[in-house]
Formats: structure tokens, C-alpha cells, sequence
């Protein structure tokens, strides 16, 4: 698939790095060409010199900011995104107060409701960057949960998601992002109340067995 990554932090470079391992062509774009260019070189993928233009030809596009870049990337953005199935790995994280984030629409939803004629897919924000570029914790492969409300767009994620190493997992509709977001919350909080070294993943066990 064609995939194109809009953010080059870690998120961004490790999705970059596993994708290219499975295959994938991916490009990737950053706030100046230049970090574009410094992660497209680390990650083996190609660097894009605008958002636009990374996801022209894209099956895939794969928002990679900060939650609070998410409006200003679509904005840029424009149309560029209409009919492209696109996949928000976005959380919102208040350590203070997590209640202001678990009770609320999810970042994902915000997205669709905005920009209607985009396929917004959830996936991998429940993950560490770790755990994207090496989806299984001491042999065990990690589930990668998938929510979208457009079948055919969440089939091609699900397909994704598989190749780069994950136990692709259809986690139901688009609204089943705010449980996902939870899981991102959920995870980064205990990192932080038990001093884990961000290395964890969530696998659901029990059968069917992988």
C-alpha cells in the first residue's frame, strides 16, 4: 500500500519504520522539509514536501501529531483528505483530570464530524511508539484494535494494521474510539503511577488463540 505519514516524532518514525519492514511505501512529512527529509532517512520511507502532497496518492493517510495539531493539519489539509480513509492515532492526555477526557466525544469523532467526506479510522493510539515499530512483547504479538463506521475503510486499516505485526482486532464502530482513547489514557497513566518503562501492550487472551 501507499501510506502516507503526517508527523515525524516518534509515533510517526515508528509506524514509518514498521510499515517500510512490511512493504509498504511510505511518505512522510514534518513541519519543515527538512525534518521531513532527517526521518524519511532514518525510517527508510520518502519525504514529502507538503501535507498535500503526501497524501495525493496515498490508500492510507496516518495523522501523526500532537492532539492539539489536529485542527490546524486538517485545515491545511482542505479537500485534499475528501474520500481518503484516513486514521487518527491521536489522544488526549489530562493527568490532572482524565474525566475531562473519558467523558466526551473522542478525538476520532470530532474528526469525522468536521470533515464528513473523510473516512476517519481509530487505530494505534492505545500503543507506544515501542510497540509500533515491533508489535510483540517477548513473543507475544500485540492486538491492534481497529473502530471506524465505513467498512470498506476500516477492512483496508484491519489489512494494514496485520502486516506490520499486529493481531488485527475490528473493534467495532467509530464511536468504540472513545474506549479506544481510554486505553491510550489508561496505559500512559500507569506507566507513570508505577514507574513502568513504556514498553507494555494490551493483548486480549482467552480464545480465539493467535
Amino acid at each position: 500500500m501507499k501510506i502516507a505519514i503526517i508527523g515525524s516524532g516518534n509515533v510517526g518514525k515508528a509506524l514509518a519504520k514498521s510499515s517500510v519492514k512490511a512493504g509498504h511505501k511510505v511518505t512522510m512529512t514534518a513541519t519543515t522539509a527538512e525534518k521531513a527529509a532527517e526521518a524519511a532517512k532514518a525510517t527508510g520511507a520518502h519525504a514529502a514536501n507538503s501535507n498535500q502532497e503526501a497524501v495525493t496518492d496515498a490508500d492510507i493517510v496516518i495523522v501523526a501529531v500532537p492532539y492539539e495539531k489536529l485542527g490546524e493539519v486538517f485545515r491545511g489539509l482542505g479537500t485534499a483528505v475528501d474520500g481518503k480513509v484516513v486514521v487518527d492515532v491521536t489522544n488526549h492526555i489530562n493527568m490532572q483530570n482524565p474525566g475531562e477526557v473519558l467523558n466526551g466525544i473522542s478525538n476520532a469523532e470530532e474528526i469525522q464530524k468536521r470533515h464528513p467526506k473523510v473516512h476517519v479510522v481509530k487505530a494505534f493510539n492505545y500503543s507506544f511508539a515501542a510497540r509500533m515499530a515491533e508489535p510483540s512483547v517477548n513473543g507475544t504479538r500485540l492486538d491492534g484494535f481497529v473502530a471506524g463506521d465505513d467498512q470498506a475503510a476500516k477492512d483496508k486499516v484491519l489489512e494494514f494494521v496485520e502486516s506490520i505485526g499486529y493481531r488485527p482486532i475490528d473493534a467495532g464502530p467509530l464511536v468504540m474510539a472513545r474506549a479506544l482513547e481510554g486505553m491510550g489514557l489508561l496505559i500512559v497513566m500507569l506507566q507513570v503511577k508505577h514507574s513502568w518503562p513504556w514498553q507494555n501492550g494490551w493483548k486480549l487472551v482467552g480464545p480465539p488463540e493467535e
